[in-house]
Formats: C-alpha cells, sequence, structure tokens
C-alpha cells in the first residue's frame, strides 16, 4: 500500500515562474492553476470574493464530514488563479468517514425534491430581489448595502452548489457501483450515454434560439438582413431600418432576458460582459444556426433515441442468474441517476452563470454612481479593486488613492497576459495525486502520468481523457475569445481551454472537441456525448501545440488527437 504522505515531485519557483509562498506549510500542498474556470489572469474583485474557493468550501467539508479534505484554498501565482485541497487530519478523516458513507445516500435519494420544493424557488426569489432593485436611483451608501446583500446571496448559492454537487456525484457512484454488483465491469462510454440530461434550462436556452433562427429563416425581410450581413456589427444596424427588424430585436431582448445572463466566454469572473448587456452574442448564434441549418428536434431526438438504446444495452447486460432484487436495485439506480443528471446544466445555468453574471452587474450599478461622483472614470474599474479596497475608497475618497490602487492592478492584470501559467506548483504527493478525488474534474492523474512518461513532447500528438466516443477529422479553430466563435464553420473542430454553457451554441455545429483541462465530467465531455460527438479532454496544451486550420483526428475512444496536417 502506497504511503499517501509519499512525494512525488515539487515546483517552488523559479526565474520563468517565480512563486512567492505565505509559509512552508503553503508549500507542502499540490497546487493546480484554475484553468477549468478562470484560464485568464483574475480579475483583484472576484480574487477577494474567493470566486468559487474558500469560505463555500469550508461550509461542504463541514457539512458532509467529507473524509478526503478539510478546505479547498485559492493562491494568486502572477496574476493566476490556483486552488489546493488541504488533506483532513488521519484521525479526523478516520473519525468522519463512517458518517458521510452512512448520509450520503440520503442525500442522492432527496436532494432533487429539495432542489425543486425548496432550493430552487429560493435562487429565484433571490434573483428576482437583485434584478429588480431600483440601482439607478439608490445613493452609494445603499447600493453599498446592496452589494452586501449580493455577496451574501452569492455565497448563499454556492453553499447550495455544494450540496447539489455532492448529491449528484454520489447518484452517479450508486449507479457504478450497482452495476458492479449486478453485471461486473461495463464499458465506460456505455454509462457515458446514460448519464446525460435531455430536459434543462440549457436545451430551454437552444430550443428558444432555434425557435428564433427559425423565425428568421421564414421571413425573407429578416433572412436577406441576415444573409447580407458578415457580422452582427453589420446585422444590428439593418434590423434597427425596420418595423419588422426592430419587433425582432424586440424578441432578442426577452430571449436575453430569460437566458442572457451569462457571458459569451467564462463565467467564474465579474469581468466579461454578458448576452444581456449586449444583443451581439445572440445575433452571431443566430447567424450560425442559419448556416447549420440546426434542427433542434431532430437533435432532441436523436439524443433521446440513443440514451433509451444505451439503457437498454445496459440492462441486456444483466445475467441471467441475477435476482429480482438486484434487477430493481439496478433499475432504480438508473432512474435516479438519470433524473439527477440535469441538475448538472442547470446548476451552471443558476449558480455558475446566473449568480456571478448578476454579481456583475451589482458591481456595475456601484460602478456607475462611482462615475458620477468623479470617483472613476468607467464603471469597469471597479473591477481592478479588491472588496475592501472598493470599502475605504468610497468611505475615504480623499484619503485613500483608489485610482492609483486600479492602474497599478490594471498593470498587473495586462502583463500576467505575457505569461503562460504553469499546470501545477507546489508539492504532489501519492494522496494528493492519487487518493484525492475532486482534482480529477481538471484532468488529474492523467495529465500528471502523461508528463511523466513525457507523452506530451511527443511530435504531432497529443494526448488527453476520452471523454466522449468516437473518431473524427476536420479542421481545428482554436478559440480562446467571444470573437472567434464566428470563426467556427459547419464540422471544425473545436480547440479550447475549456467550454461552459454559453458555448453549447458551438456543439451544433462542431465535428469534435479539444479542450487543454477538464475531466470526464465536466460540461465539454458531457455536453459532446449529449451531442454524439467526440471529445478529448484534459489534454494541458492542446491550444498550444494546435493551430486554427491544422487538419487534426479526434479520437475520443482512446484520448488520442493526431495533428494530419499544418495550416
Amino acid at each position: 500500500m502506497s504511503d499517501p504522505n509519499q512525494v512525488l515531485g515539487t515546483f517552488f519557483g523559479d526565474a520563468d515562474f517565480p512563486v512567492e509562498w505565505k509559509d512552508e506549510e503553503e508549500k507542502k500542498l499540490f497546487w493546480f492553476y484554475d484553468d477549468n474556470h478562470v484560464p485568464r489572469p483574475i480579475s483583484p474583485m472576484y480574487w477577494s470574493l474567493h470566486g468559487w474557493w474558500g469560505p463555500t468550501l469550508d461550509y461542504m467539508y463541514r457539512r458532509f464530514g467529507f473524509p478526503l479534505g478539510k478546505a479547498w484554498i485559492g493562491k494568486r501565482v502572477n496574476g493566476y488563479l490556483y486552488s489546493a485541497i488541504v488533506p483532513r487530519e488521519e484521525e479526523s478523516a478516520a473519525m468522519l468517514g463512517p458518517y458521510y458513507g452512512w448520509i450520503m445516500g440520503t442525500y442522492a435519494a432527496n436532494f432533487l425534491d429539495w432542489w425543486q420544493k425548496r432550493y430552487l424557488p429560493e435562487i429565484k426569489r433571490n434573483f428576482e430581489y437583485l434584478d429588480t432593485y431600483p440601482t439607478e436611483t439608490a445613493s452609494l451608501q445603499e447600493l453599498m448595502v446592496f452589494l452586501e446583500e449580493a455577496i451574501d446571496i452569492q455565497e448563499r448559492h454556492f453553499r447550495l452548489h455544494w450540496i447539489l454537487n455532492l448529491a449528484q456525484f454520489q447518484s452517479s457512484m450508486d449507479l457504478g457501483a450497482v452495476v458492479g454488483e449486478v453485471i461486473g465491469k461495463v464499458d465506460p462510454a456505455l454509462i457515458g450515454r446514460i448519464l446525460i440530461s435531455i430536459k434543462d434550462r440549457n436545451w430551454d436556452s437552444l430550443e428558444a434560439l432555434w425557435k428564433l433562427k427559425e423565425k428568421v429563416k421564414a421571413d425573407k425581410d429578416l433572412k436577406a438582413i441576415f444573409d447580407a450581413g458578415e457580422t452582427a456589427a453589420a446585422i444590428l444596424p439593418a434590423l434597427q431600418k425596420s418595423d419588422k427588424g426592430k419587433a425582432f430585436l424586440k424578441d432578442v431582448e426577452t430571449y436575453n432576458k430569460e437566458f442572457g445572463y451569462k457571458p459569451s466566454m467564462y463565467p467564474h469572473e465579474y469581468i466579461h460582459k454578458l448576452w444581456v448587456e449586449d444583443p451581439t452574442p445572440a445575433i452571431e448564434s443566430i447567424k450560425g444556426y442559419l448556416a447549420a441549418d440546426y434542427d433542434f428536434p431532430k437533435e432532441i431526438k436523436r439524443m433521446t433515441e440513443d440514451h433509451e438504446a444505451a439503457i437498454k444495452e445496459l440492462k441486456a447486460l444483466v445475467p441471467a442468474s441475477a435476482t429480482p432484487e438486484q434487477r430493481k436495485k439496478l433499475d432504480t439506480a438508473i432512474e435516479l441517476a438519470t433524473r439527477m443528471m440535469p441538475l448538472t446544466p442547470d446548476h451552471h445555468f443558476y449558480m455558475d452563470q446566473g449568480t456571478f453574471a448578476r454579481m456583475r452587474l451589482v458591481l456595475l450599478a456601484v460602478g456607475r454612481k462611482m462615475v458620477k461622483e468623479g470617483l472613476l472614470d468607467d464603471a469597469e474599474d471597479i473591477m481592478f479593486l479588491e472588496y475592501d479596497q472598493l470599502r475605504a475608497y468610497v468611505a475615504n475618497p480623499t484619503g485613500y488613492d483608489g485610482r492609483a490602487v486600479i492602474k497599478k492592478a490594471r498593470m498587473a492584470y495586462d502583463k500576467a497576459y505575457q505569461i503562460r501559467p504553469r499546470s501545477w506548483i507546489g508539492t504532489v504527493t501519492h494522496w494528493a495525486m492519487y487518493v484525492e478525488p475532486y482534482h480529477t474534474l481538471w484532468g488529474w492523474p492523467e495529465r500528471w502520468d502523461r508528463e511523466q512518461r513525457g507523452e506530451d513532447k511527443v511530435q504531432d500528438q497529443i494526448k488527453g481523457l476520452p471523454a466522449a466516443a468516437g473518431i473524427a477529422e476536420g479542421i481545428a479553430r482554436v478559440v480562446t475569445d467571444p470573437e472567434h466563435f464566428g470563426d467556427i464553420k459547419d464540422g471544425d473542430v473545436l480547440v479550447c481551454i475549456m467550454t461552459n454553457p454559453a458555448w453549447v451554441v458551438l456543439f451544433s455545429k462542431i465535428k469534435a472537441a479539444i479542450t487543454d483541462t477538464g475531466g470526464v465530467l465536466s460540461h465539454t465531455a458531457v455536453v459532446a456525448r449529449e451531442f454524439g460527438i467526440p471529445a478529448v479532454v484534459g489534454t494541458g496544451d492542446a491550444t498550444a501545440r494546435i493551430k486554427s486550420g491544422d487538419r487534426v483526428r479526434v479520437n475520443g475512444n482512446t484520448g488520442v488527437i493526431e495533428i494530419l496536417s499544418r495550416a
């Protein structure tokens, strides 16, 4: 049995990537780059309000008595977010482990009912409060109190996030355990076809966008405007010139009020403009749907039929010797796990997207008031103050030089863009790499194993995690900014750091997906399986090694990507 404290590797900084350590205890932890949530330099405001890490994770470990960790903390290194999971003391883990195993089945069995009857109504009430607050007439003092309440809501929503996360994780684990008990070893790709979501807010969003596309397609005047315009920048003013076009823009506005509380790129931040603030992303998506003639009903039908077929295939593997009790147990586990799957996209919609998006709008409301009072030049400048710096500045504008703090923070933020962050720092132990489970969402330990084997250095071949079965060849399109969404053509292979629900519109066009980060339960992996396209995730460096225009072969069965020809 391996020693959990065995040290497998260390990196404490060098001339190219210096690291400042608070103390020796920090250096003992495995810190991995959060390219799954915040792949760009982190804004001071988002950093200071702890985003997804920190206090709400303390709550998760406390509430569940989760034995494999006691805290999940963040560290800002050269402008980028790294996080580390702090191991629980052996005595505490041994004491709480039985409780965790004893209680989690209750969460898995009951959470969906709690979500629908208690938690989701609570979230919607909070959203209504945030969306209807009279920000334009409130004083700066009142807006700062509003901000405090928004922070409370963010923390509450992410406490619920972790309850949901562990409940759903348990239902999936229970299915795996029952399959192992009743059937034995099963192809993971078959389980992946079962663990998808068919009805959720993600699909509602796609259906609503498809209906807008169908409206354009059926109207010769609207279609002529979309056909003539190369980009949304040309389409938007053309729509403004006619009553029919203005009415359609009203439809887009209605769509964004329901589904537009999301940025085009990364929801785990406050600095990215939202769809609800700007119709451009929706217009670009509609144009893309027109070009591909995306057929939502056909896609849903295909996915539903494959899901049903996968369940039948799994049940056909049940041996004749299985008892009626075992068969019923399997049916129950399948039914619960599939009913829980919509919580993956829905928690993104309400928490990762909806909550952070509304926090951005609250901060901008404070920023606009500060502009009126001469404290800021631009409302967006507020994102370059940390939380306590903001409070110090608004309370004492003549005694605290907020403008100087913002200027320095912007310079550091821009400088960070010139740095390519390392995938990890600190100390890699056997426990951190091979025992602790949450870091697998970032593609570990497979990324570590490939690094140790030197597979990341093989020319014209990249290895990652096989996330969605199938093999596809196509032209690669590297997407790092929302401006590149329009570059994706029907049949392209998407190459990016990571995806989130705002990217789903691209999956209706692409032939395969490749990401730097993520595991087999990441957003990219789940959505690729839903759309029936191959995906390889957790490559670590695909966006650096593949260029737009390269022809690639993606093997979602083995996790191997071949660069067949260079652009």
